[in-house]
């Protein structure tokens, strides 16, 4: 009997084949807007238009992704993790092929809003499926570790991105958006094992409207994704409008701008093999404060440096670069209270979640795009989200932790299998 119990009580899949099918999913995001971004400038050439009608094309993306995110994880509550991924991704590598023949900015514009309506599913399916199996400091672990094959692909997408511009033209870059997505299916199809049983009686419209209303109904959710919205939100809303800044005003070349972003993916890198020992002996959570201090370091820097001088690569870099080392010591510890107390709708936090923090680098980048000039926008509108991220997590260590979320401050777990 007590065997039988063990059994079932096992998880379907290990920690490590859960980060890495969770990262290869949340990458497509980030991928997708990291390969696009050295092509914008040649895009307003190309299709003789302005460069906010060019931002617009992240911005739509942007906004497909975040409401997508409250579409995608309920129906995979209901449906299955796995049907649901096959779904939208479809709808990414039509909208990939749309991309590449696009005749005009206005359907560019289009194609970019459907991918980030495909590419929310990875978000929201890989931190479901980390709750499905999952909590307290082993959710942590998978997030650490998830970050850094996470960032390993972002980092050398804006490099391979110029690269591919220069050699085969924009267009080219979106073949490559579409052969990653096929990759990402067949992992999900032979890698990947369903983790919920399908319940259609969990997106009947009360009952979906019910789960979000609970998670909404939480300031431990509210606050502590409002601290990912002012961290990784910042990241997103940074990639509107650092290409306009380093190759414009800098004047990097789109392969010199793709090998900079390295600073950005890779002090990230760094930032989370230092924390990975770290979660092991303090915890996840007693580590947050050090990365605070690291985005308060570099909103200060960007606020400080681009208000009084002239755009230089280390002045707009370095303070990006320290921002980043600070988020991989958030992100670990916040991912998981956004999940933690929800174990029977855990698509529909995700979702949520996600759409928070794709919601705050929409908005981000949309205050950025009515300022105009990109230097004065991001001397302002960066810091004023790194501060809004740090407010909110002195507010939520403040509250009294929910039941369901106690277990995610119990001490470390075995090491990861």
């Amino acid at each position: 009997m007590n065997m039988q119990a063990n059994v079932r009580s096992a998880p379907v899949m290990s920690e490590r084949r859960v980060s890495l099918i969770g990262a290869v999913l949340v990458a497509i995001g980030p991928m997708s807007m990291a390969l696009y971004t050295p092509a914008m400038p040649e895009i307003v050439h190309a299709f003789g238009t302005t460069e906010a009608a060019v931002k617009l094309t992240l911005s739509l993306y942007f906004a497909g992704f975040a409401v997508a995110q409250l579409i995608c994880g309920p129906l995979s509550d209901g449906l299955g993790r796995k049907p649901v991924t096959y779904a939208f991704m479809s709808i990414f590598l039509a909208a990939s092929l749309m991309a590449m023949l696009a005749p005009t900015v206005e359907l560019l514009i289009a194609a970019r809003f459907l991918q980030g309506v495909g590419a929310a599913v990875g978000w929201a399916i890989a931190r479901a499926v980390v709750r499905d199996l999952f909590t307290n400091e082993r959710s942590a672990r998978i997030m650490n570790l998830m970050g850094l094959i996470l960032a390993a692909g972002p980092a050398f997408s804006p490099t391979l991105g110029g690269i591919t511009m220069e050699l085969a033209g924009w267009h080219a870059i979106f073949v490559l958006m579409f052969v990653v997505a096929v990759v990402i299916v067949l992992i999900v199809r032979f890698a990947m094992v369903e983790t919920v049983e399908r319940d259609l009686s969990r997106i009947r419209p009360k009952a979906l409207l019910g789960s979000y209303l609970k998670v909404l109904s939480s300031p431990y959710f509210v606050l502590s994704s409002v601290v990912l919205a002012g961290s990784v939100g910042t990241i997103y809303t940074q990639a509107t409008i650092l290409p306009f800044i380093l190759m414009d005003r800098v004047g990097l070349t789109p392969s010199q701008f793709g090998i900079g972003m390295l600073m950005q993916s890779g002090f990230y890198f760094a930032g989370s093999l230092v924390v990975r020992p770290l979660l092991g002996r303090y915890g996840a959570f007693r580590i947050v404060p050090v990365g605070l201090a690291f985005i308060g370091l570099g909103s200060a820097a960007t606020a400080i440096g681009l208000h009084l001088f002239e755009p230089t690569f280390l002045l707009v870099m370095g303070p990006v670069a320290f921002f980043s080392f600070g988020l991989a010591f958030v992100l670990p510890a916040m991912f998981t209270p956004t999940l933690a107390p929800f174990p029977n709708i855990a698509g529909a936090a995700s979702s949520m979640s996600g759409f928070v923090q794709m919601g705050g680098g929409l908005v981000g980048g949309l205050v950025c795009a009515s300022i105009g000039e990109p230097v004065v926008a991001m001397a302002t509108v960066i810091p004023a989200m790194g501060l809004i991220g740090i407010l909110a997590w002195f507010a939520w260590h403040r509250l009294p932790k929910p039941a369901a979320a106690n277990k995610v401050h119990a001490p470390p777990e075995q090491p990861l299998q």
